[in-house]
C-alpha cells in the first residue's frame, strides 16, 4: 500500500508532529531548525549497532525506521500498512487511512531495559485509549476492547487482519497482527508491548506449543526471559503489562500523538466496507454497501499533507472537501490537550460538531425550537454538586425544562462530553411522560432508562482521570412521538438516530467538573 513517502512524512514530521508531555507549545524557530535536521538524516542505525528487539521491525525497513540510546528503542513509521485495509467492517464511524508523522520526537519509544511492575496492570476495563503494543509494521495495537469496554472484533469493527481507522483517520490493530509472522520470521516476535516485553505469535519460537500463560497472555522463559503470546481468543495479545508503564487519562503515557486532519463523522449505521484500493492516478477508493445500494469515499493525498476528498452516497450525491494540516480536527488515539472550556451558554444541538450522518433530516434554519434547561445542582458558577459526581453519592443531577411546543409527546435526556478523542455518554433516559419537566436528583422512575457507555442501564457519575476543568452537556429533547428503541441498542448514538425527524425542540445545560 503506497500512501506516502517516508521522507514525505519525516519531512512533514517537523511542522506537524507534536512532541510527547511536557512539549505542549510549538517548538521555537531554533527548535525547529533542530527537528528538520534530525528528520533530514539517515534514522536506520547500521544492524550490528542496533538492539536485539530491533530485529522484528527489520523486515519492513522501507516503511519502518529505528534508533535506539541505552533506555529505549525508537521506532518512526506512518502507521500504514503493506496489506489491504478496511475490507469487512460492519461498524463503520466513516473514517479512512491517512498516514500519522510517527516521527522525530513523536516516535514511537519502546523500553529496552524493561523493569517488572510491582503491581501488573491489566487491560480489562483499563487503557482504553490509545496503543498497549506496536506491531512489527510499526502500526500500532489498541486495547482489544473499544472505547466501550466491549470486544472490537465481536461487534464487528475490525477488517480482515484485525483493524480499522479511530477518530483521526489513524489505522490501527485491536488484535495481534499473526499475519506478520512469515515477513518476520519463524521465532521472532511479531509485536512489542509498551512496557518493552515481546509479543510472539499461537507458538513458542521453536514451534512447540505453548503452556502456561498468565491473566496477560504471558510467561517466563529461561531462554527469552518474560513475554506475551498471541491467542485466538481474548485478550488476543497482552492482556496487561507486566513491565512498568505510566496511566494517564486511561492509556499508556507517553506515546506518539495522532495528527487529525478532518473532523470525526458519526457511524454510519448498517454499512459495509467491501473494498478499498488504491488507483493509477495515486487515489484510493473505499466502497462500501448500504441497505443494498453503493457508497464510496475518494482521496487523493498532496506532498503538503492536504488530502482532497469526494463523496459519493448511497442516493449518487457528490461532495467534495479539501483538508489541509492546519484545519480543525478531533480524534485519535494520542491524548492531546484538554481543549478550554466553551463559554457558558446553551448549546443548540446536542450532538458532537460534524457533518449529519447519511439520511439525516435537514433543519430549516429557526425550525427547531430551543428549550431552557437548568438544574438545581449546578451552581452560579456552572459547577455540579460534588453529590453528583464519583466523589460523592453518584446520584443524577435534578434537571428542570421549560415549555415545550405543543405537539410535544415525550422527552428524552442525555448527559455526554467530548473528550479529545472520543464523545463520552454517562445518562440517557427516554420515552418521558410529555407532561414532565423536572427530574428531581436521584430520580429513577421516570422514563425508559438507556445506556451508558459501560453498558449499563444506569447513570454512569463523571469521574474524570484528567487533570483540569471539563466541560459536560446534559441535552433535553421533546419529541412529536415516543421512541421505539431496542435495549441492547438504547445508547446515546441509538437514541440521536431514533429522535431524528421527531425532535421538536432540544436544550443544552453545560456544568463543570474538576477532581
Amino acid at each position: 500500500m503506497r500512501i506516502v513517502s517516508f521522507v514525505c512524512l519525516l519531512a512533514l514530521g517537523a511542522c506537524r508532529a507534536q512532541a510527547h508531555e511536557g512539549h505542549p507549545h510549538p517548538p521555537s524557530p531554533e527548535r525547529t531548525q533542530q527537528i528538520m535536521q534530525l528528520n533530514a538524516q539517515p534514522q536506520q542505525q547500521p544492524a550490528q549497532q542496533q538492539p536485539g528487539l530491533a530485529k522484528m521491525f527489520e523486515p519492513f525497513s522501507g516503511k519502518v525506521r529505528v534508533r535506539s540510546d541505552h533506555d529505549f528503542l525508537f521506532v518512526e513509521s506512518s502507521g500504514i500498512p503493506d496489506h489491504r485495509m478496511m475490507v469487512g467492517i460492519t461498524a463503520w464511524q466513516q473514517q479512512v487511512p491517512l498516514p500519522q508523522t510517527y516521527v522525530g520526537e513523536n516516535a514511537w519509544r519502546i523500553p529496552l531495559n524493561p523493569v517488572p511492575a510491582q503491581s501488573p496492570k491489566t487491560t480489562k476495563g483499563e487503557f482504553l485509549r490509545g496503543a498497549i503494543a506496536l506491531a512489527a509494521n510499526g502500526v500500532p495495537i489498541f486495547n482489544p476492547l473499544n472505547n466501550r469496554g466491549e470486544d472490537a472484533y465481536l461487534f464487528g469493527e475490525l477488517d480482515e487482519f484485525g483493524g480499522h481507522c479511530g477518530r483521526a483517520d489513524d489505522y490501527h490493530y485491536h488484535l495481534a497482527p499473526v499475519h506478520l509472522q512469515n515477513a518476520v520470521g519463524e521465532g521472532t516476535p511479531i509485536a512489542v508491548a509498551l512496557d518493552g516485553y515481546p509479543i510472539y505469535g499461537y507458538t513458542e519460537p521453536d514451534g512447540s506449543p505453548v503452556e502456561g500463560l498468565d491473566r496477560f497472555n504471558g510467561h517466563d522463559d529461561p531462554r527469552l526471559g518474560y513475554h506475551y503470546h498471541a491467542t485466538r481468543a481474548y485478550p488476543y495479545l497482552n492482556g496487561g503489562f507486566h513491565g512498568e508503564v505510566t496511566e494517564r487519562d486511561g492509556q499508556v503515557d507517553p506515546q506518539p500523538r495522532a495528527n487529525p486532519l478532518r473532523p470525526a463523522l458519526e457511524p454510519l449505521r448498517g454499512a459495509k466496507i467491501t473494498q478499498f484500493v488504491e488507483s493509477e492516478q495515486g487515489g484510493f477508493l473505499l466502497t462500501y454497501q448500504l441497505d443494498g445500494r453503493q457508497g464510496t469515499v475518494g482521496y487523493t493525498l498532496a506532498a503538503d499533507g492536504s488530502a482532497a476528498f469526494e463523496f459519493v452516497d448511497t442516493n449518487g450525491r457528490k461532495t467534495k472537501q479539501t483538508y489541509t494540516p492546519h484545519g480543525p480536527g478531533a480524534g485519535g488515539g494520542g491524548r492531546r490537550p484538554e481543549p478550554p472550556a466553551p463559554p457558558r451558554r446553551p448549546r443548540p444541538v446536542g450532538r458532537a460538531p460534524g457533518p449529519p450522518a447519511q439520511g439525516a433530516q435537514q433543519q430549516r434554519p429557526g425550525a427547531l425550537s430551543e428549550l431552557q434547561v437548568s438544574s438545581s445542582d449546578v451552581d452560579a458558577d456552572g459547577r455540579i454538586k460534588i453529590d453528583c459526581t464519583c466523589d460523592g453519592a453518584g446520584v443524577p443531577p435534578a434537571v428542570r425544562w421549560g415549555r415545550a411546543p405543543q405537539g410535544t409527546k415525550a422527552f428524552a435526556l442525555s448527559l455526554w462530553h467530548t473528550a479529545p478523542d472520543q464523545e463520552k455518554s454517562y445518562w440517557v433516559v427516554f420515552n418521558i411522560p410529555a407532561e414532565t419537566t423536572e427530574l428531581a436528583r436521584g430520580s429513577s422512575k421516570v422514563g425508559v432508562w438507556g445506556l451508558n457507555d459501560k453498558r449499563r442501564h444506569a447513570y454512569d457519575p463523571m469521574c474524570s482521570k484528567g487533570p483540569g476543568v471539563k466541560t459536560y452537556c446534559l441535552t433535553v429533547f421533546a419529541l412529536s412521538q415516543e421512541v421505539d428503541l431496542p435495549a441492547d441498542t438504547a445508547d446515546r448514538a441509538g437514541l440521536l438516530a431514533a429522535i431524528r425527524g421527531a425532535t421538536l425542540a432540544e436544550g443544552t445545560l453545560e456544568f463543570t467538573y474538576e477532581r
